[in-house]
Order: structure tokens, then C-alpha cells, then sequence
């Protein structure tokens, strides 16, 4: 049997180019209830474009190994590369983006155009997660953020960045915190009186960004946290795939929804 040779940038929890066999939704469920290899969590993953090629990668040689199984199964995986992959991936090759559950359930976001209005100084909580896994709060737009993270001159740039906005509404927080100073941590990770002096320190300061945990644990934060969607970014261009809201997911994808 003929199969598609396909081509998959896994984000998170690592980050790997695999070759594959798999559909998206085949590839999603095998890591967590296909294969031998333990692991129980999220996973999050990119398909690019299967003429993509790079120097970088061997990516002829992993599609030579996509060979089926002699009962006809599809080859699942193939891995390319688990070392530097985001910065050598030409970001115009890259096409829907998969949410995948702990149960192996698979929500396709394709990309769109951030038109949410931008608020001047409003604090933000974003996620970065890969390379790197900071949480941090700032003023800065998804945009900007994005720029300011993948630009040469900055300290702690990385050449491309993935990231997420996470749900916080600050006013609310910090008067349940008021109330109740030993209230529930919207982030288990991060106590919640950390979370208070960042947002008092941005508002009463010029800082544009507050780090909050060097690890965001995108497993400690479920897909229903998700505000506005995901950024794949560089420093001259962006891709945006937006995340539907709760009530859109539930029409088309039911089971998934259920594991948000």
C-alpha cells in the first residue's frame, strides 16, 4: 500500500522534525496510546511542507526509512532531528498547527489573522515554548513581544519563537487575591503572591517585561487557558493560527472539547 510521506515539526514537549506515514490525527494519538516509548501529556506539532529541505536536516535520508511494516501498517515515525530544529525551519513551509490531548485527541488550528484590537498597556501573560519555556508578564502586544524576543540585539533572543497568550484578567485577580490571600494559584506553578508583585511592579514602572517562571509547564496549563491562539514568529515575519472559541470547538469537535 502507497502512502503519503509526510513531514511533522513536533513543538512541544520536545522539539523534533519526524518524517511519518501518518495522517496528523494518526500521529498525534500514536505518541500517546500507539507506541511503546512511555509518555502521558500534551503534545503540540506543525506539519510542514514535504519539499521542504535545509542543509541542516537529513531529510531525504529519514524519508528513505519511511518503509511500511510487512502486515501493510503505515511507518510512524522517522526521526530527522531532535537538536536546533525551530531555527532552521523555513517558516513559509509550515501549514496547520495540532493541539493534541493527554487522550490523543487532535484539534486542527490553520492560520489567520490576529485582529484582535491591541490595548496600549494592558498586561499581558504569554508562554513561551519553544526553544524556551518562560512565563512572562508584560505590556508589550503579541507582536511586539515577538519582535522584542527575536531580535539579535536582545540579550536573550532566540532566532524563531512559539508562543501563546495565556488567560489572566489582572483586575479580577488581583482583587480575589485581596480577598483571599490564600486563594487557588491561577498558575500551580507560580505562587499566586508572585504573580501580584509583577503586575504592581509592571504598572507602577517603565519595565516592559516581568520573567514569572523560567519553565511555563504547558502541561499545568489546559488548551481552555489559550487566549487568542498561537505565534510562530521570527524577527521579520509572524505566523498566527487562532484558537476558535470554546463554542466552535464544541460544534466540530465535541471529544476534544471535552478534554480542554
Amino acid at each position: 500500500m502507497e502512502y503519503q510521506k509526510r513531514l511533522y515539526q513536533i513543538l512541544y514537549p520536545n522539539n523534533s522534525l519526524v518524517a511519518s506515514q501518518l495522517t496528523p490525527e494518526q500521529f498525534g494519538k500514536h505518541f500517546l496510546i500507539g507506541t511503546a516509548r512511555h509518555y502521558e501529556g500534551k503534545i503540540i506539532f506543525t506539519e510542514v511542507d514535504a519539499d521542504f529541505r535545509h542543509d541542516f536536516f537529513k531529510i531525504e535520508e529519514g524519508f528513505t526509512g519511511l518503509v511500511p511494516h510487512e502486515d501493510g501498517r503505515p511507518k510512524a515515525t522517522k526521526f530527522i532531528s531532535s537538536y536546533r530544529v525551530l531555527e532552521h525551519i523555513d517558516l513559509d513551509t509550515v501549514k496547520s498547527l495540532y493541539l493534541v490531548t493527554s487522550n490523543g485527541l487532535t484539534l486542527e488550528l490553520t492560520q489567520g489573522k490576529h485582529d484582535k484590537p491591541h490595548q496600549s498597556g494592558l498586561i499581558r501573560t504569554y508562554a513561551q515554548i519553544c526553544p524556551t519555556t518562560v512565563l512572562s508578564m508584560t505590556k508589550l502586544n503579541a507582536g511586539e513581544y515577538a519582535q522584542y524576543m527575536t531580535r539579535p540585539s536582545h540579550s536573550k533572543w532566540v532566532p524563531k519563537l512559539f508562543f501563546t497568550q495565556v488567560e489572566l484578567p489582572i483586575k479580577q485577580f488581583l482583587k480575589e487575591f485581596e480577598e483571599r490571600p490564600f486563594m487557588s494559584p491561577p498558575f500551580p506553578f507560580v505562587h499566586p503572591a508572585k504573580l501580584r508583585d509583577a503586575i504592581l511592579e509592571l504598572e507602577s514602572s517603565d519595565k516592559g517585561i516581568k520573567g514569572i517562571s523560567l519553565n511555563s509547564e504547558m502541561e499545568k496549563i489546559p488548551y481552555i487557558k489559550i487566549r487568542h491562539g498561537f505565534w510562530l514568529s521570527c524577527d521579520k515575519k509572524s505566523l498566527f493560527f487562532p484558537m476558535p472559541d470554546e463554542e466552535t470547538i464544541k460544534k466540530k469537535n465535541y471529544q476534544f472539547y471535552k478534554e480542554m
